[in-house]
């Protein structure tokens, strides 16, 4: 497991080293309190059975865990996959090592390189698909207790999932702080700058305003502790797109009650998945989208699916032109 302090996009994820130490007591706490049973002797359930727990009513309260994997298929590439991953590809920015660009000091020392590669990454450049508008069902459907993200390239936004119902752990371009004053802005004021290759700086005190991404060794949002109330609540956790390697996110899949049933559409098996499962844990493997697909042809979802995305496809067209 990597700690993380850092982050980034859709895409990457630092560290936290100083959070990593208090999620795992609070998980462990969590798992202490509210029991996590084997499963052994108890039926293995399915995908179609989560499905119809979901159409009957069982499951209301859905928390989600998403990460590069669920971006992948609008375009943006993974942080860490050989040869196409971003970690693969700094070589350009003429940086000392890969994890340089997520790192404070460096950041402070030469912050090009960064605002660089976030040119790439900046919030409407790339699109939802149809598994982002997949979680924006959930929300419309009264479904979504909390969506927490690794992403920072703001697509759940832009799929309209509510920021109240969100938790980007490893921070956003949606806001931007000002390194030395400390002023908050909105991440938008500065697009023109970093669309213009320009490192954006304050309007007041001219230092370097930096987006609200968590690079190592920063303190993760506060937003993210809500996990302390949100997880033991959950009747039902979806895990999409995440390699689950990124401490302390990734001991959240530890966090629900045993009895909770556990939903991973992911490439390969990963984390609890694959090394301590539960009876109730279910995992569709391969494409994401195709799994996400899936689950909505066993919910009878698909022409609401398919609404939702056209009403939506029209907006971002709109604001296009």
């Amino acid at each position: 497991m990597r700690h993380c302090p850092y982050v980034v996009p859709a895409v990457l994820c630092v560290p936290s080293r100083t959070a990593g130490t208090r999620l795992f007591s609070v998980a462990a706490a969590a798992r202490a309190l509210l029991g996590r049973g084997s499963g052994a002797g108890s039926q293995q359930l399915t995908l179609r059975d989560v499905a119809e727990r979901i159409r009957h009513n069982e499951c209301r309260r859905v928390v989600v865990m998403a990460g590069a994997g669920i971006s992948t298929p609008s375009g943006i590439p993974d942080f860490r996959s050989p040869g196409s991953g971003l970690y693969s590809n700094l070589q350009q920015y003429d940086i000392p090592y890969p994890e340089a660009i997520f790192e404070l000091m460096y950041f402070f020392a030469n912050p090009k390189p960064f605002f660089t590669l976030a040119k790439e990454l900046y919030p409407g450049n790339y699109r939802p698909n149809y598994a982002h508008y997949f979680l924006r069902l959930l929300h419309d459907k009264g479904l979504l207790l909390r969506l927490y993200t690794q992403n920072i390239d703001g697509l759940e936004r832009a799929a309209g999932i509510p920021p109240d119902r969100l938790v980007e752990a490893h921070g956003t371009f949606a806001t931007a702080t000002c390194t030395v004053c400390r002023r908050k802005f909105p991440g938008e004021d500065f697009r023109g700058d970093v669309m213009a290759d320009k490192v954006p700086h304050c309007r007041v005190c001219t230092g370097v305003v930096k987006p609200d991404i968590v690079f190592f060794g920063e303190e993760l949002p506060q937003r993210f502790f809500l996990h302390v109330t949100d997880f033991p609540m959950a009747d039902l956790l979806f895990v999409i797109g995440t390699s689950l390697e990124v401490e302390p996110f990734a001991s959240l899949a530890g966090a629900v009650r045993s009895s909770v049933p556990r939903v991973l559409i992911n490439r390969d098996l990963v984390g609890p998945f694959a090394w301590r499962q539960r009876h109730n844990d279910v995992a569709q493997l391969g494409d994401v989208v195709s799994g996400v697909e899936t689950l909505v042809e066993l919910l009878d979802w698909r022409e609401e699916m398919q609404t939702l995305m056209q009403k939506e496809k029209e907006k971002l067209d709109a604001k296009d032109n």
